[in-house]
């Protein structure tokens, strides 16, 4: 998976490309503050090289492509209703992006964080 063979050669797509544009659409949703790391490992590597898919897990199973996404909510929004636009909008920027299908995205949401309402 995450392979195309064309006239002129293969093309292989990495998780790590895919998480990529999975952030982005993450952090770009309604509601969203941030992503989390996915373990205390993660965090701190990712806190050293400022990996863009920290809080990203994508993981190729035959032909199914499955993200998994940490976020971080705002407070005082639906929980419910963040969840569903995040996994709404990752699955439609990777789709978009890959000319593949996404069968899940799974949205966890790790916290919540209170903005300064000064």
């Amino acid at each position: 998976m995450g392979e195309e063979i064309t006239s002129l050669g293969g093309i292989h797509v990495s998780p790590n490309a895919v998480a990529t544009i999975a952030y982005h659409a993450a952090v770009q949703s309604y509601g969203v503050v941030g992503l989390a790391p996915k373990n205390l490992a993660d965090g701190i590597v990712s806190t050293m090289t400022r990996e863009p898919s920290r809080g990203i897990s994508v993981r190729y199973l035959d032909d199914e492509i499955h993200i998994d996404v940490n976020v971080i909510v705002e407070y005082g929004t639906r929980i419910t209703s963040v969840a569903d636009s995040v996994a709404n909008a990752v699955r439609f920027q990777v789709e978009k992006a890959l000319g593949l299908r996404v069968s899940a995205v799974n949205v966890h949401v790790a916290g919540l964080r209170i903005s300064d309402r000064d």
